[in-house]
Formats: C-alpha cells, structure tokens, sequence
C-alpha cells in the first residue's frame, strides 16, 4: 500500500470524539431546569416563612404583675373570691418562680396540689407533687439549669371563693429577661384553695405556640382568629 492509500485510509476511519447525542443533551437541559426551579422553590418557601414569622407577633401580651390583673369573679354557692384571694393566688405563683430561679425543686414542687397534674409543652405528663418534684429535680439539674421563668398575664379568673384559672404567656430564659412579644408558651393554671387556706396550683398546662401555623390558620380562616388579636 502506497503513502496515499495509507494517509486516505487514516482519512476516511471514524473518530473516537462523538458528538453528544440531542437525547443526551435534553436530558441534561430538563435536569438543569428541575433543579433551577427547586431552587426556586425552596427560596419562596424560605423567604415565605420569614414573612410569615415576621408579621405574627400577638397582639395580647398580658401584663408582668400578676395583681395588675382584672380579674373575672363569678360567684357560686359557696361564695365569691375577694381581692385578698388574688394576692394569695398571685403569691403562690410568684413563690412557684422564685423556687424556679433557685433551682429548689421540693419548693417548687410544694406550690402544686398533692394529686396535681402538669402537662409540659413536649407533651410529658406528670401526676402529682412527688413527679412534678422529681421530675424537676432532675430537669434543674440538666436541660433546664441556669433558667429562670418569664411570664406576662393574661387574665385571672375566679369561680366562687376557692377555685381559680390564671391564663400566662410564658417562657424559660438566661442572661437578659425577655420581652413579652418574644414569650414563646402559653400557659394555664388551675389553683384551688387547700383545706390549710393555702392556693396551690391543682393543674398546669403549658402549649409551645406555633408562630407560623398560627398566622397561618388567620389567613385562611379568619374567623379562627382570637377577638384579642383581632
């Protein structure tokens, strides 16, 4: 074979290089756009949320001195509460916070009835002073140590003299207190008066407030919307 013969031969032979099949670059197109618009979602949602959290600020935010509160009375039977009701109530409550701030769990536990419950906000329910004492005892000496207590009433109410519903925004904190905008629990408290006289909180149920799923809720449905916030 001649040079000629040899260089057409090299000639005419197919190269290795192929140019990318028009399957291959759609595929690679229809990824690119499935990506760019999950990005795209992703960031609405984002920046959706952050909207939704910055406008979903409470309008009720309670006051910080528990006697500060008007309360409801409704009278029974056995009578009326009085304005010395409301300091008792008032005094045991802030007792329950003192105890807290010191990290006293037996003192905490003794503001609360012997057959009490309390509901904390991840749903742990404790039956009675002695679990309510324990339980604390434990929780002050690891997931809540360093904490105080914060709150801003809501409201008080009395159902005849010896039966009261104390409503709080409330929260654990450390270092600076917090404002009550940025109180992230809503809490209430049953007291009763005890055979000695004394109130001690006979339930206590505390719920995390969902910001967003609230603001949520108004939107869609205004009439969910509480008269307070409205």
């Amino acid at each position: 074979m001649n040079a000629t013969s040899t260089a057409q031969s090299e000639h005419n032979e197919p190269t290795t290089a192929q140019t990318p099949a028009p399957k291959n670059r759609r595929r690679r197109r229809i990824k690119i756009a499935l990506g760019v618009t999950a990005l795209t979602l992703v960031a609405a949602a984002g920046g959706g949320y952050l909207w939704l959290n910055a406008i979903s600020d409470a309008k009720n935010l309670g006051v910080s001195d528990c006697n500060a509160v008007k309360p409801e009375v409704t009278a029974t039977p056995a009578g009326t509460a009085t304005a010395d009701d409301q300091r008792a109530v008032c005094r045991t409550l802030r007792s329950m916070k003192d105890a807290w701030a010191r990290h006293d769990a037996t003192a905490y536990g003794d503001q609360f009835a012997k057959d009490a419950t309390y509901t904390s906000y991840v749903g742990t329910a404790y039956q009675g002073r002695r679990d309510i004492t324990e339980g604390h005892r434990a929780l002050f000496d690891g997931f809540l140590k360093g904490t105080k207590l914060s709150d801003s009433w809501l409201s008080i109410r009395f159902y005849g003299p010896d039966t009261a519903v104390a409503t709080s925004r409330g929260d654990t904190y450390e270092g600076g207190k917090p404002k009550a905008a940025d109180l992230s629990k809503t809490q209430t408290y049953t007291l009763v008066r005890q055979a000695d006289g004394t109130w001690r909180i006979a339930a206590f149920q505390n719920t995390k407030r969902q910001r967003v799923m609230e603001r949520i809720s108004f939107l869609f449905s205004p009439d969910t919307k509480p008269a307070a916030e409205k």
